[in-house]
């Protein structure tokens, strides 16, 4: 019923570090919408709600980046420039969601929420077209 470890990692691209550290933000980030809503901290803005989410982001392109200098020294040219391409687009889906739904909860009724859900879909399609090309 529930995915192991090994075939999550396969599919969605990413390494157990990435995994560990979006889900680190994911709950920091759950409490502080709990606290947020629950007028805990009334006037804080959702920009510094969902901020561990961006350094979450940023860490992982930050380790991205480390992994891609290492396989390119290593000579491994053709599966560095893959996996760093892959890397790269699921960060930058997930950073251009994240920014659309702050901009949203922010600004009201600016953005539609097709809008904001947009990368989301298309990350999901990428990951579909990934799952199908593993089996």
């Amino acid at each position: 019923m529930f995915f192991s470890l090994r075939e999550l990692t396969a599919w969605l691209g990413v390494t157990v570090l990435e995994v560990f550290i979006w889900l680190t933000a994911l709950l920091v980030t759950l409490v502080l919408v709990v606290l947020r809503m629950e007028n805990v901290m009334p006037s804080v803005s959702w920009w510094l709600v969902i901020s561990p989410m961006f350094i979450a982001d940023a860490l992982n392109t930050y380790f991205c980046v480390i992994v891609l200098i290492r396989m390119y020294l290593d000579g491994v040219f053709k599966p560095a420039a893959l996996r760093a391409l892959w890397s790269f687009s699921v960060l930058t889906l997930g950073f251009t969601f994240k920014f659309l739904l702050c901009r949203k909860l922010t600004d009201g009724s600016q953005l539609e929420y097709s809008v904001v859900m947009s990368p989301v879909f298309v990350l999901l399609q990428l990951i579909l077209i990934r799952a199908c090309h593993l089996k």
